[in-house]
């Protein structure tokens, strides 16, 4: 038998509901605040991710499903989305138009890592980006945004802010980290000592305790932010503060790519057992131009969908129940009921048993099936031109005349 690679899995029957179900949630609260749906290619030339992503990162240096393809150009599966949606959104000239775009979307991302909870080879994202706007209420509002749809989804998490700065102020203190760094580097793990001379923000990631500790009093991002950026980054604080929406300020917080600037912010939770951040983004000015495009604003974020299917398979009803089970209590009257389904397909979601059961297997298999109306024909049904209706959410149930059933429903 052929199986699954390693760390790559199926959507099965409640998965996939509940993959759907987070997916549908976050498509609405996004298309509330303007964003549209776009659509990338999972394969990418490998360079787009090396220039956007940062050589040194260890996605392009060790998790990179990179290989040649049948005409010898170098291409990979892509790690993350937005370096492809930037790539679009510069490929179709928007840069030049000017104005603002807003996009959402969702699907496969891929990274050569140990497979482990919540985190597989090829895992799904959700994200949005924003193009054209520098104003800070915009961080806010997609920060906002996020914290809308964590809500709606019923899971709880805390929002750690931070800001990068700009160019020049980042620079100021990669130098003095750096600076900080070398004086504790033989004590440092093998990881955190080449990062000094690679990527040095890497070295605040490290999840080694001996180094957590060394790096403890370590020089703070936000001592070397100009006044710009102070401006801004208090201006993010009071619109989520104006809007109920707590966070905690984590100068540590650096992201895992290098093309971010100003803000940036982590939703974590810890429905899971270990802290996990399950939304993750911020600013990133200055990725546009970094592959040749003009000058553009821009900041967006991505969710992790498996973190959040653990989060709701953990709790009860956690995918709302949908659409309506038709069947029938003896073999006679299931054509009626096919009939009747066909019908009712045309405006509802409706699953059709083509065998007669006893009612209380048919509200089982409706029950798994995770459906929200139970309509049942049987012979006394069929002697008043009636059907059965039981609502599986709130357990109410009557009899409906046939005739006036599509307007009951």
């Amino acid at each position: 038998m052929i199986n699954s690679l390693r760390g790559m899995r199926d959507f099965l029957d409640n998965d996939g509901a509940l993959y759907e179900h987070v997916v549908g949630v976050c498509a609405n609260v996004a298309q509330n605040f303007g964003f549209a749906f776009i659509e990338t290619p999972k394969l990418e030339e490998t360079a787009l991710f090396r220039r956007s992503v940062g050589e040194s990162s260890d996605i392009v240096g060790k998790e990179m499903y990179e290989f040649s393809d049948k005409g010898g150009e170098s291409i990979c599966l892509r790690p993350e989305g937005t370096a492809g949606v930037v790539r679009a959104f510069l490929q179709a000239k928007l840069d030049k138009a000017g104005g603002i775009k807003r996009w959402f979307y969702h699907g496969s991302m891929f990274r050569y890592e140990r497979p482990q909870r919540g985190r597989q080879r090829e895992f799904h994202q959700f994200g949005i980006e924003c193009f054209g706007i520098s104003d800070a209420r915009e961080d806010a509002a997609i920060i906002i945004l996020a914290k809308r749809i964590l809500d709606e989804l019923g899971i709880k998490a805390t929002l750690k802010l931070n800001s990068l700065g700009n160019k020049e102020s980042m620079s100021e203190f990669k130098t003095k980290l750096a600076s900080y760094a070398k004086g504790c580097a033989n004590n440092l793990c093998e990881d955190c000592a080449r990062r000094i001379n690679t990527n040095i923000l890497r070295i605040l990631d490290c999840k080694n305790e001996k180094c957590k500790a060394l790096l403890k009093d370590a020089p703070s991002v936000l001592d070397s932010l100009d006044d710009e950026c102070k401006k801004d980054f208090e201006l993010v604080q009071n619109l989520l503060k104006n809007a109920g929406v707590e966070y905690e300020l984590d100068d540590r917080l650096v992201r895992g790519l290098d093309y971010y600037s100003k803000s940036a912010f982590e939703f974590v939770s810890d429905e899971i057992g270990a802290k996990a951040a399950v939304i993750g983004g911020g600013r990133y000015d200055g990725l546009i131009s970094e592959l040749g495009g003009k000058p553009t604003p821009a900041v967006g974020w991505a969710m992790g969908i498996e973190r959040i299917m653990e989060i709701l398979g953990a709790k009860e009803n956690s995918v709302q129940r949908d659409g309506i089970y038709l069947c029938a209590l003896e073999p006679a009257f299931i054509d009626e009921i096919f009939a009747l389904g066909c019908e009712l397909r045309k405006t509802h979601k409706v699953e059709i048993s083509y065998e007669a059961k006893s009612p209380a297997k048919h509200l089982n298999l409706a029950d798994k099936k995770g459906a929200k109306v139970f309509l049942c024909l049987g012979s006394d049904e069929k002697a008043k031109g009636e059907i059965w209706y039981k609502n599986l959410e709130n357990k109410s149930e009557k009899h409906i005349k046939i005739s006036e059933l599509k307007g009951a429903l």
